[in-house]
């Protein structure tokens, strides 16, 4: 058995977070864009100072996900990546190379469904696992090795969720939630739940 703290980072979802909370117009002197970038490096920082983990994997989608094969509207009305953002998630991805951590990818899957497989495999090797996104359907991985660090309404703000924390907020266990969106449906991935529920 392992031991220590993992922390898991939805790559994705941080350089987003930070793309759309610091000015555009942020940039090189050679014109290259850099908030998102900046963000992600500040959020990065923060949880490294935090949270003084043994391990760190950083996960990014790549390419469509497989729930598109199954359902053709899955996150059909979301906007293409802005180009802005696009330039610089080499960057992103360059950065955390830097600091040394693993990417971890993979065809057909995006980063929230590795971040769910490593945290579940890490907690089942003893490791205390903390999970930085800022997608909510993670909470549905909470128990007592697993926690969820997302970001709230300011870009600064952080809400950590264990286990207590979710059964508080929502009434329900955490493996309860998948049911809970699967009945209401959810706007952001343009599921539309049961009708008459959501």
């Amino acid at each position: 058995m392992a031991s220590g703290k993992l922390v898991l980072i939805d790559g994705h979802s941080l350089a987003y977070r930070a793309f759309h909370a610091l000015p555009q117009e942020m940039s090189a002197p050679s014109g290259e864009p850099t908030n998102a970038t900046f963000g992600f490096m500040q959020m990065l920082l923060t949880v490294l100072e935090q949270e003084r983990p043994d391990y760190v994997i950083v996960t990014f989608d790549k390419g469509p996900s497989f729930r598109v094969a199954k359902y053709e509207a899955y996150k059909a009305h979301r906007e293409k990546m802005p180009e802005e953002m696009r330039q610089q998630m080499e960057r992103i991805r360059e950065l955390v190379e830097a600091f040394g951590f693993p990417i971890v990818e993979l065809d057909d899957y995006e980063a929230d469904d590795l971040l769910g497989t490593l945290a579940k495999q890490a907690a089942e090797q003893g490791l205390d696992v903390v999970i930085v996104t800022g997608d909510r359907d993670a909470l549905q991985l909470v128990d007592e090795h697993i926690t969820v660090l997302t970001s709230g309404r300011r870009f600064s703000d952080t809400i950590r969720y264990a286990l207590d924390d979710v059964r508080e907020k929502y009434g329900l266990e955490p493996k309860q939630l998948i049911d809970l969106k699967a009945l209401m449906g959810d706007r952001s991935d343009n599921i539309p739940g049961v009708r008459g529920v959501g």
